[in-house]
């Protein structure tokens, strides 16, 4: 056999770290490592970072995030109604009317002139619609005249003109004289008798005697 070279080795060269520019091949190459997550900074400390202006106002609109959640989250409870207001009172129950004496008795005729106060304690004011006396015998006149109205806390100072218009079947003693007298007020529309005492009755009694004992 002859030849002009060196004579080869069978086995193939093992390459070299300088043969293998990447050196995966290189008993000392280090394995690759994937990256799974980085340090970032934390929340604390960015918030930190922030400008106190912008801090002020993340924290203002945060307040006006929690405040709308918690109203949709606790509604307000619906305001209470206000309560029913009583109906005014009944005018017979603040009205008063109390027998004040005699203002005079003409001489021609069988007339007397009374004096009563109309008072209202409270509530809407009250119209005196119509006063009449109890007897069938017996014409009622006003001054002023009726209907007329007093307001509520005041008193209204009234003459009534009775006059004897016949005396069939009139007491001349009354002992319980009364005036019927109608009262309207919002509420209601009454007819009341008002019953006056001694005074009144003896007052009355010389006016009926006047008028009827020649009868």
């Amino acid at each position: 056999m002859s030849g002009t070279g060196p004579v080869e080795p069978a086995d193939p060269t093992r390459a070299t770290p300088a043969d293998d520019p990447t050196g995966t091949n290189s008993p000392r190459a280090e394995p690759n490592h994937d990256i799974i997550g980085t340090d970032s900074p934390r929340l604390s400390d960015r918030w930190h970072a922030l400008p106190p202006r912008r801090r002020g106002g993340a924290l203002a609109a945060g307040a006006v995030i929690l405040a709308a959640a918690a109203a949709l989250l606790f509604p307000r409870p619906p305001a209470a109604a206000p309560p029913d207001q009583p109906p005014p009172p009944r005018p017979s129950a603040v009205t008063d009317v109390r027998y004040l004496g005699v203002a005079g008795t003409p001489d021609a005729e069988p007339t007397g002139d009374f004096l009563f106060e109309v008072t209202v304690r409270h509530g809407p004011p009250v119209t005196v619609e119509t006063i009449t006396a109890a007897h069938a015998g017996l014409h009622t006149r006003t001054t002023p005249d009726a209907p007329f109205t007093v307001r509520s806390g005041t008193t209204q100072r009234l003459t009534v003109h009775l006059s004897v218009s016949h005396c069939t079947g009139l007491p001349l003693d009354p002992e319980l004289p009364f005036l019927d007298v109608t009262l309207r007020n919002t509420d209601a529309i009454q007819q009341h008798s008002f019953i006056f005492g001694d005074p009144y009755s003896r007052d009355l009694s010389e006016l009926l005697h006047t008028a009827c004992d020649d009868t």
